[in-house]
């Protein structure tokens, strides 16, 4: 397969993954409009919310598409009417450590647009849109701070703004802790079975918290009701879901990581 070819793959199932868990979050919406009483804090007895959830997956094991028939014709119209009907004026947050749009500062001091090659944008980006919602992330262009408001926001994408993109700046210090150290050189060779040891050092621990920290006062800060929808998105943020749910124990939070989980033999080692 060429590198167009698996580019292409990786973004065909980045895109299944979106749609799978937006029919997840209209399953466990639906629930919860027909069971007001119930709970949506995990472990409080009532797990009618996660078997819904789960009903939804099992049904895309066996025949690999929606529920709802509107999703096997999607389109972005589609999409929004089925985001009105079904989640009426509900929040979505993506978080991720990547940003959908970069500002770079050029030679001449302009500022340069960069949209990154991601098949993580090209799944979840729609939605976002869709929803007029808020999408997290690390600020790392070099003119990223120039074109945010006081509150670090700045509307997107340029020309058409359909939703927020809150920028969270982090140290050089916090970033190579936490992403370079404690997700890359630890967490990414765990995972993958990797023919190196994975690095952990305590530094990068620290990093790593702290900054999942920081991202998870940001989503309560960013979070306009006790309910939002937040979509959490890699490896990266392994402790944000955690997090998110000690200050907003009603909100939905589904995480996903694009690298295989390691089994128990190398949690051994």
């Amino acid at each position: 397969m060429t590198q167009y070819g698996a580019d292409l793959l990786l973004v065909l199932i980045l895109a299944s993954l979106g749609l799978s868990a937006l029919a997840i979050i209209i399953s466990i919406s639906r629930h919860r409009r027909n069971n007001p009483m119930a709970s949506a804090v995990p472990g409080s007895g009532d797990d009618s919310a996660t078997e819904a959830a789960r009903k939804v997956l099992r049904e895309f094991e066996k025949n690999g598409q929606s529920v709802d028939a509107a999703l096997v014709s999607w389109s972005p119209d589609t999409l929004r009417k089925i985001l009105a009907d079904e989640l009426p004026e509900a929040q979505v947050i993506v978080v991720s450590n990547r940003e959908p749009y970069i500002h770079n500062e050029t030679r001449d001091g302009g500022v340069e647009l960069v949209i990154p090659a991601s098949g993580l944008v090209s799944a979840l980006e729609p939605i976002t849109r869709a929803c007029a919602g808020t999408w997290i992330a690390y600020g790392g262009g070099s003119a990223d701070r120039r074109m945010v408001d006081k509150g670090d926001r700045v509307q997107v994408p340029p020309g058409n703004p359909s939703y927020t993109l809150r920028r969270v700046w982090l140290s050089d210090d916090e970033y190579q802790g936490y992403y370079l150290g404690f997700a890359n050189e630890g967490l990414w060779p765990l995972c993958h079975i990797a023919f190196t040891r994975p690095t952990f050092r305590e530094s990068d621990w620290e990093a790593y918290e702290a900054v999942n920290r920081k991202f998870a006062e940001t989503v309560v800060a960013e979070a306009r009701n006790e309910r939002p929808i937040v979509l959490v998105q890699d490896y990266h943020f392994a402790l944000l879901p955690r997090m998110i749910r000690e200050r907003l124990p009603e909100a939905i939070v589904i995480t996903f990581w694009h690298i295989p989980w390691p089994n128990s033999e190398v949690f051994s080692i």
